[in-house]
């Protein structure tokens, strides 16, 4: 399956680009307002951390609080690794994209809650990549399906306060400009 394929793209993609975070990087700041590079990391790794039991079926209550606070510990690489490890497994197993997933906003469908993840590792693999220098390019064919998933869902992000305004961007800008301004990124951001 295509999605897949993209998604796993996206988490090889984020998880380069936090091994390429050098110790003095981890309190730079990112383009989330109020968040450094560590904070950015330790969200995206506990994101991938619930998608472990959510796409085994549990639900939120039955995760808990356990992946609140911090994730990553004395090692925020090893640890990142680990957690993409894990999540690349959970959904990639069998009938895994068939299931649908209990989310806060209720049941969804895998397939749709895979396309919020490919989403959330390229964006913030995005806000990494210019927080600590590291080329910002993305997967062009995550970005693609990123932006044909994202143009059905952008009203109800924004509605949801889940993304910023939409940054005006010249005529001609590239696909990965235009999916970095549709979820309130600046493309030129530099710290």
């Amino acid at each position: 399956m295509e999605l897949l394929k993209t998604y796993r793209r996206s988490l090889a993609e984020f998880t380069d680009r936090v091994e390429q975070v050098h110790p003095g990087q981890w309190s730079a700041a990112t383009p989330c307002p109020g968040w450094d590079v560590r904070t950015l990391v330790n969200h995206v790794v506990s994101e991938e951390r619930w998608s472990v039991p959510l796409l085994a079926g549990r639900t939120i209550d039955e995760v808990g609080d356990r992946y609140d606070g911090d994730q990553l510990g004395a090692d925020p690489i090893e640890v990142a690794r680990e957690a993409a490890a894990q999540a690349e497994v959970a959904a990639t197993s069998p009938g895994a994209l068939e299931r649908t997933v209990h989310l806060s906003a209720g049941a969804t469908p895998a397939e749709e809650y895979l396309h919020q993840l490919l989403a959330e590792h390229l964006i913030h693999g995005w806000d990494l990549a210019v927080a600590i220098g590291a080329d910002p390019t993305m997967d062009a064919d995550a970005v693609a399906e990123a932006a044909r998933w994202y143009s059905r869902h952008v009203a109800d992000y924004r509605r949801d306060g889940l993304v910023e305004p939409e940054v005006e961007l010249p005529a001609g800008a590239g696909e990965q400009d235009r999916l970095l301004a549709a979820f309130g990124r600046n493309p030129d951001w530099a710290p």
